[in-house]
């Protein structure tokens, strides 16, 4: 049995006359966008201007009721304009309307089996490439019209038509178009109180409005809007022609369309979860729900004699920050474009073709976004971005997509078959390192450069890769055997786990157990010019509560070699563990380890913090709990996060009775002084607060840790309340009571936090974030607080690499470059 809650799927929350005033509001700021865009984006496919109204009320009102994303704009789409005018050329505007239809139907049918997110598997930088290369074509044939004349059919032959349009300029469309861009581009720095005023009117409806009026009272002979009768308005015909082409013309609608839409949703979701706080925060994205809406959208929109459908990031821009809060403002907007449509037709026509042009020319030329340029530069993908646009401004955007496939596809391979292998001797230990994927190909370089050391040398190989085929394993293997035999020593080590084909018992030997994940002790020491490997700076290192200290002599294994399986052979060769050391012996034993071990490979990295002062990212506020090492699992280093810890991971509620002003400092001192981005709460499995908390008795005396723990009782509160959401983990219910607790604790302090002046002030400007997470020790696995609640009303704790899958390139806790699946620091 399912139950589901209304506001899961984004439906109206009854009985709250604000949200109702918020949501009519923005739905009027979104119409006053959409209105000459709508118009616009018609022109510039050459379809009859209606179609762009029809576009954009279906968009509202279907694809806004149906659509899994509440605050989702659909109208026309801007990224089929290029496409859909090339369908009007070959085909006519009513075949082009059925194949809009049948693009729909495609739609539900990927919807039905649920294959939305698959679409965003294709790489940005096509994406993105595909996106500006649309606005470069809309720009150039936009063009044309600002300048007085007609475009062309293609970008090439408007580039080539340029000069000759240059010498017959039309000076009274140029000055139309001219003012429009003017005020487009500075109604948003309009300065002072009136300036403040005056902005609450969208640039776009000000620009055209403003040159619908100059053009009107100058007398200006210029080309107008012309909504002819809707009694002739076009409905949609079988289509006619080769059947191979219109399948091509029905698919790259429906993929394009898709793949606008669902970005657009996803960025939606990232605009309102940076904005808003939790409680004022539409339920997340149903992308599968969303790409419904959408098909549903162009069937309808197709049968009218509309623009193919799909969702806008300007439209939706402006209405989550004109504050909509549920899907009432996306239907609002669409039925205030009918009733424009039935009762504002005189005065839509009087509106200069001129001053819409340049409207649309502005947006292409805002398709080309410099920071997709600076991201996919920092990803080393121009090449595939560059090649896309080129491509879909010389051939169109089904072959640019293609295209821009092909690239991407050859540039992954080209990586995976790059390998670097270097060698070089410091302190009389030959270092190898191999940086890429070793595969087949690259073993010639691997024998070549192994075959260079040395019998009875010392050695030590960095493998600095994911992935190890069987060929290569095998390479390195027989190497391993023959260096051990003549007397040499080996310590392989890596960055990363290596993964190896042919999984047999075989493989796991003392190459695949040495070759494991460093740490970031290592990694800064990489960068900083230490390239060697340390055995007790790598998290999960069998320490057995403490660290195996002894000299890395002692640690190879020459009996490996003869021994009939690795495997056993480790077995064999591993030490029986000293006693453990208690109390100051121990304590002075680590430190001992420290300094021989740890301290020269940190030192260089310790010095610069000392003279730089510190930096950190994020507080990370956690429990006292002894099994929870913050830096192992968030693979964090000196400098990375400022941490405080306390038992139970509370945060006292400002003013609170027996408050502990130690948590209110570090807060203060971590957001107001040291200026983190981000902030997390961490729980964990068996928390003895939590337990003393469940087990508490009513006047029992007080000891200071009853009073400490009496910061946890909103906590006990809120899992008992009926009024408040539940915490669980992604994929199943707490295991018992006290799980339910420690998840609800989370949720709880989180809330705390928010409480704290300096904390509100930061997230109210937008520079500050709050995550919650929880570590389950049995499982060594962390999950992350996704924001909204589920169809239950629940809050869902998800496991790092699930919810990697689902967000983009947000960080907690260390730097940029780090994979989200790999490490429990970022919050994708």
């Amino acid at each position: 049995m399912t139950a589901t809650s209304p506001t899961a799927h984004g439906a109206p929350r009854k009985g709250h006359r604000a949200d109702l005033h918020a949501d009519l509001s923005a739905s009027l700021t979104v119409f006053l966008i959409a209105l000459p865009l709508s118009l616009g984006i018609a022109l510039a496919t050459g379809a009859p201007l209606q179609a762009g109204l029809v576009a954009a009320a279906v968009g509202g009102i279907v694809a806004g009721r149906l659509g899994g994303t509440p605050l989702l704009v659909s109208g026309p789409a801007t990224g089929l304009t290029v496409v859909t005018a090339e369908l009007i050329q070959h085909y006519g505007w009513r075949t082009t309307c059925a194949i809009t239809v049948l693009a729909g139907c495609c739609q539900l049918g990927l919807a039905a089996l649920r294959t939305a997110r698959s679409a965003l598997m294709v790489s940005p930088a096509i994406v993105h490439g595909m996106l500006a290369g649309v606005g470069v074509t809309i720009a150039l044939a936009q063009l044309h019209i600002v300048l007085g004349g007609t475009p062309q059919s293609s970008a090439l032959a408007n580039v080539l038509g340029l000069p000759d349009q240059l010498a017959q300029l039309h000076p009274a469309a140029l000055g139309v178009s001219a003012l429009t861009l003017v005020v487009l581009l500075g109604w948003p720095r309009l300065p002072g109180r009136i300036g403040l005023a005056l902005r609450k009117v969208p640039a776009a409806l000000a620009a055209v409005a403003t040159a619908t009026a100059f053009a009107a009272l100058t007398g200006l002979t210029l080309p107008r809007v012309d909504l002819p009768s809707w009694r002739s308005h076009a409905l949609p015909e079988l289509p006619e022609g080769p059947v191979l082409g219109v399948i091509a013309a029905v698919l790259t609608v429906t993929l394009v369309g898709s793949v606008e839409s669902l970005l657009s949703a996803v960025a939606t979701d990232k605009l309102i979860a940076s904005q808003r706080r939790t409680g004022n925060r539409p339920p997340r994205a149903d992308l599968d729900r969303e790409l419904r809406g959408q098909g549903t959208a162009n069937v309808v929109s197709g049968l009218l004699g509309g623009l193919p459908v799909a969702g806008g990031a300007v439209r939706s821009v402006a209405n989550v920050r004109s504050g909509a809060v549920s899907r009432r403002s996306v239907m609002l907007h669409g039925l205030w474009i009918l009733l424009a449509a039935a009762l504002l037709v005189p005065v839509l026509d009087l509106i200069p073709l001129a001053a819409l042009a340049a409207l649309v020319m502005a947006l292409g030329v805002q398709m080309v976004s410099a920071t997709h340029l600076r991201t996919v530069t920092r990803h080393r993908e121009i090449a595939v971005y560059v090649t896309t646009i080129a491509a879909v401004v010389l051939g169109g955007v089904l072959e640019g997509v293609a295209i821009g496939i092909a690239v991407a596809v050859a540039i992954a391979l080209h990586r995976l078959a790059r390998t670097r292998i270097t060698v070089e001797v410091l302190d009389g230990v030959h270092r190898v390192w191999a940086r890429g994927q070793l595969t087949f190909l690259a073993v010639p370089r691997l024998s070549r450069v192994l075959n260079q050391i040395p019998p009875g040398g010392r050695v030590v190989v960095e493998l600095d890769g994911s992935f190890m085929d069987h060929a290569a394993y095998e390479t390195l293997q027989d190497w391993q055997h023959a260096h051990l035999v003549h007397g040499g020593s080996l310590e392989v080590t890596g960055r990363s786990t290596t993964r190896m084909t042919g999984a047999d018992r075989a493989n796991r030997t003392h190459l695949a157990h040495q070759a494991h994940r460093a740490d970031r002790v290592e990694q800064r020491s990489h960068r900083g010019g230490h390239r060697g490997g340390h055995q007790c700076c790598r998290p999960w290192t069998p320490w057995m509560n403490h660290c195996d200290h002894r000299p890395a002599a002692e640690r190879t294994i020459p009996g490996a070699a003869a021994a009939p399986d690795a495997l056993e052979a480790l077995e064999a060769a591993a030490p029986t563990p000293a006693p453990r050391r208690r109390g100051a012996g121990q304590l002075a034993s680590g430190i001992s380890a420290f300094q021989r071990d740890t301290a020269p490979h940190v030192r260089e990295e310790l010095a610069r913090l000392a003279r730089e002062g510190q930096r950190p990212s994020q507080l990370f506020l956690t429990c006292a709990d002894s099994r929870l090492v913050t830096s192992m699992i968030t693979a964090s280093g000196p400098g990375d996060l400022f941490t405080v810890r306390n038992v139970g991971n509370l945060v006292p509620l400002p003013g609170a009775e027996a408050t502990d002003d130690s948590v209110a400092a570090a807060i203060e001192y971590a957001v107001d002084v040291l200026k983190v981005d981000s902030i997390t709460v961490c729980g964990h499995s068996g928390c003895g607060a939590m337990q003393a908390l469940l087990n508490s008795t009513p006047g029992a005396p007080m000891t200071p840790l009853r009073r400490w723990l009496r910061h946890g009782l909103p906590s006990l509160e809120r899992m008992a309340s009926r009024h408040h959401a539940w915490a669980r983990i992604a994929g199943r219910l707490p295991a018992d009571a006290v799980e339910q607790l420690c998840l609800t604790n989370v949720v709880q302090q989180l809330e705390h936090l928010r409480s704290h002046e300096s904390v509100a002030r930061r997230l109210a400007e937008g520079t500050l974030e709050l995550h919650g997470m929880y570590f389950h020790v049995g499982e060594a696995q962390a999950y992350l607080l996704s924001e909204g609640e589920d169809f239950f009303d629940c809050r869902v704790f998800d496991s790092v690499g699930h919810q990697a899958g689902q967000h983009a390139e947000q960080h907690v806790g260390h730097p940029a470059g780090h994979h989200a699946g790999q490490h429990v620091g970022q919050h994708a």
